[in-house]
């Protein structure tokens, strides 16, 4: 494998180029740009044998993604923020029509006031559509998840879209040494994209056609929702076939650090584990009992790792890089209700924090994790808190 020193966005594109996408359709929008101008650079230098397609909006991307898959090529588009947001009511069409596009999101704050900087919400806000969402920690990460989602997504029994994320600039414009894998190493792991059902001139079908209340509408959600669920251990399986061809794992859906003997854990998704490790290493040389539990995986969600993880240990911290305004963030919110059942089940905490891309330092860190002791020694304290909010009497 050749190593390569890249950043997150030119990871994304090398795992696009890797995976033969065959139809590229996307809008520019800070900080995801670099994507698509870097997929533009190979397909204009004859490096990528592809179709870029120059739309006016990230709606009109999206649109031309499912068009494409539904004809039976491989898509891929990248967008951030209000782009993503543009796209929701197609992020439905793509999950409905069982249409596998793979997409990038950047995390990036939603507006207003205007921010580039890092936020969840604007992925968190497509939680509902259907779509897989996978966190990535690392550039090396970024590259390989964008292959292997291509591989879990166009499984027979599957066939549903996903994106990857990018903390902006935290990863997307952070550049670490990456392996790039070679094309035959990629080749050999993911076969090309030839749906048995898809437009056909010579074989017409209908699609997306209206469905009264008493045909299939119902049931057509519900096969969705299987392949849902079992895209967990399709995820599993791809990963550890990954692993044996490039040595690489991630961890699953839920990537556990230091957690086997773990008297408290904090959960986070996204580039904010990597300071979170260094801290759970210090307090470790002080004797302090502490793990690290990473989201990699928000849909499908890994509800059994959660609760495996819930039956050992006595507190969890959940940090959310986003707001619902609802019982706490969202990651809090399902994190409680998968360990709701449970006959003994931890304390669990909420801690919203690195909002609008605020920095989240390994200080910040130490004081999560001696709230959670307090909490271990006292009881639960308060459900949910804002972390390093300047003024916090201002509504």
């Amino acid at each position: 494998m050749a190593k390569k020193l890249i950043n997150g966005n030119y990871a994304a594109a090398f795992g696009a180029k890797l995976a033969r996408a065959e139809v590229i359709a996307a809008y520019p929008i800070t900080p995801q740009t670099a994507v698509v101008e870097q997929v533009a650079d190979f397909v204009a230098s004859g490096e990528m044998k592809a179709r870029y397609v120059c739309v006016e909006s990230e709606h009109s991307a999206m649109a031309a993604c499912i068009a494409a898959a539904s004809a039976g090529a491989r898509t891929f588009t990248a967008t951030s923020s209000q782009g993503l947001l543009l796209m929701h009511e197609l992020l439905h069409w793509a999950t409905g029509a069982r249409t596998p596009v793979v997409m990038v999101n950047v995390n990036r704050a939603v507006a207003p006031p205007w921010s580039v900087w890092a936020d969840q919400t604007d992925s968190i806000s497509q939680r509902d559509t259907g779509w897989m969402q996978f966190y990535s920690e690392s550039t090396q990460e970024e590259l390989d998840t964008v292959i292997m989602s291509y591989k879990v997504g166009e499984s027979p029994d599957i066939m549903l879209p996903s994106f990857t994320t990018e903390d902006a600039f935290f990863l997307s414009h952070t550049f670490e040494p990456v392996e790039i894998p070679s094309q035959e190493l990629v080749d050999g792991f993911l076969p090309p994209f030839r749906p048995e059902i898809r437009l056909d001139v010579e074989n017409p079908r209908g699609f997306g056609s209206l469905s009264m209340p008493h045909q299939w509408y119902m049931e057509l959600r519900y096969l969705i929702a299987e392949a849902m669920d079992r895209a967990r251990e399709r995820i599993l399986r791809v990963e550890q076939e990954w692993k044996e061809l490039t040595g690489r794992s991630y961890g699953g859906p839920l990537d556990e650090y230091r957690t086997e003997d773990a008297d408290v854990v904090l959960m986070n998704a996204g580039t904010a584990a990597s300071t979170i490790r260094e801290v759970v290493d210090n307090l470790r040389r002080e004797g302090k009992r502490v793990g690290l539990a990473r989201i990699r995986c928000f849909r499908p969600f890994p509800t059994e790792e959660i609760r495996a993880l819930g039956r050992r240990v006595h507190t969890i911290g959940v940090m959310d890089r986003c707001y619902t305004f609802g019982d706490g963030g969202p990651f809090f919110t399902e994190v409680k209700s998968a360990l709701y059942n449970l006959k003994d089940r931890p304390a669990v905490k909420n801690f919203v924090v690195g909002i609008g891309g605020r920095d989240i330092t390994m200080k910040t860190v130490g004081k999560l994790y001696d709230n959670l002791f307090r909490i271990k020694a006292g009881g639960l304290d308060s459900e949910k808190e804002w972390i390093d909010l300047k003024r916090p009497e201002v509504g």
